[in-house]
């Protein structure tokens, strides 16, 4: 753990195919490890796959892309148990926890039977970066839009509130999230929230948005809030591109 900020990106990227391995990180999940601050050694990333039922595959597929970033990785699982016997303290241990798309529903419910919800919290409190892509972005907010229940988007309402706005993930390529994430947060059922394009990041400095990254050109976040008549105002948020 190197940073003493409390910090999360939230993406809707950050990891995509690669040439010879099923998964690579693009430069949105290396952000995540900049923010971190380590030097002198590998960093320090933990997997949560529990959004995709924990299936090995993505485990090892993620362990192969953390090698080829030149990572230290290790995981930690919530079926059909605990795969360490304190979870709580090996996140403490880590710069990173990266936190795979899926189910945000599921994730959620998981996390909390489990207590990594509340381990969770601690490790982002003593300054280890939280991030992740699509489910792993929804998780640090209040809220968003989720496919967790069904090809219908709908609400999730129940999120770690670690920041106090809602969220919604590839803002640009699913037709069904501006107007119902836009639709939530007009009528109240949401806070003022973050959206992102496929490609983009939001990072928080404790509670409050400090930037906005990208990882491809032409790609935005935006600002929804309630217009006080029943609308919303919808703010672009321009990027600063990674290389």
């Amino acid at each position: 753990m190197s940073d003493d900020v409390p910090t999360i990106l939230a993406t809707s990227g950050g990891i995509g195919p690669g040439s010879r391995t099923r998964f690579a990180f693009t430069p949105l999940g290396h952000y995540a490890v900049e923010l971190a601050g380590v030097s002198g050694r590998a960093p320090r990333v933990c997997f949560l796959a529990t959004a995709s039922g924990d299936n090995p595959a993505v485990i090892t597929w993620l362990y192969e892309a953390a090698m080829l970033a030149g990572w230290h990785a290790s995981h930690l699982t919530s079926f059909g148990m605990p795969n360490l016997p304190d979870p709580a303290a090996h996140l403490l241990e880590q710069d990173v926890v990266w936190v795979m798309g899926g189910s945000v529903a599921g994730l959620l419910a998981l996390w909390r039977l489990h207590g990594y919800d509340l381990a969770l919290r601690s490790a982002w409190e003593a300054g280890v970066v939280l991030s992740g892509i699509s489910a792993g972005s929804l998780c640090w907010h209040v809220g968003g839009t989720t496919d967790s229940f069904g090809p219908e988007l709908r609400a999730v309402r129940d999120g770690l509130g670690l920041v106090p706005f809602s969220n919604s993930v590839h803002h640009d390529v699913e037709e069904q999230r501006r107007p119902l994430f836009n639709g939530l947060v007009a009528g109240g059922e949401l806070p003022t929230g973050y959206a992102t394009d496929d490609g983009v990041g939001l990072v928080y400095r404790g509670t409050d948005l400090a930037e906005v990254v990208s990882e491809e050109d032409g790609k935005a976040a935006y600002r929804v809030e309630p217009d006080g008549s029943g609308g919303v105002i919808e703010t672009r948020l321009e990027p600063r591109r990674l290389d």
